[in-house]
């Protein structure tokens, strides 16, 4: 099985895939040709429920202008399915973001046939 994008996209939805192993049922993130915990190459593609918790963030400050997104922060997920993922989160103050704090998947198109996951505060 070669590596493919990690979300499936479209024209009506977007899915947050991710590999999980056929025989020890690892979850594999970012996609790979073996298993991590067991290097079977069993992988088979399993759809996210796009939720989980904040790690470690980092918040990025760039004064070169004072247009809208020179600060955004960068964020590894623990997903609720076993995997972290590097992420951008969105629609929350830096001052809000703690370790714990639960998130769900936003996925948003950022071109042409393009969607990237990005991560918001889980409200419910």
């Amino acid at each position: 099985m070669t590596p493919a994008a990690s979300v499936r996209v479209s024209p009506e939805q977007g899915e947050l895939r991710y590999q999980r192993c056929g025989a020890c049922e690892t979850a594999n993130f970012a996609p790979t040709e073996m298993c991590r915990g067991c290097s079977s190459r069993a992988l088979q593609w399993a759809t996210s429920a796009g939720r989980g918790s904040v790690y470690s963030w980092t918040v990025v400050r760039r004064p070169a202008t004072r247009e809208p997104g020179d600060t955004y922060a960068v964020a590894i997920v623990d997903l609720d399915e076993g995997y972290r993922m590097l992420t951008n989160l969105v629609e929350v103050e830096p001052t809000e973001i703690h370790s714990g704090m639960r998130v769900r998947v936003d996925l948003r198109p950022t071109g042409e046939e393009r969607v990237l996951p990005f991560f918001t505060p889980d409200r419910n």
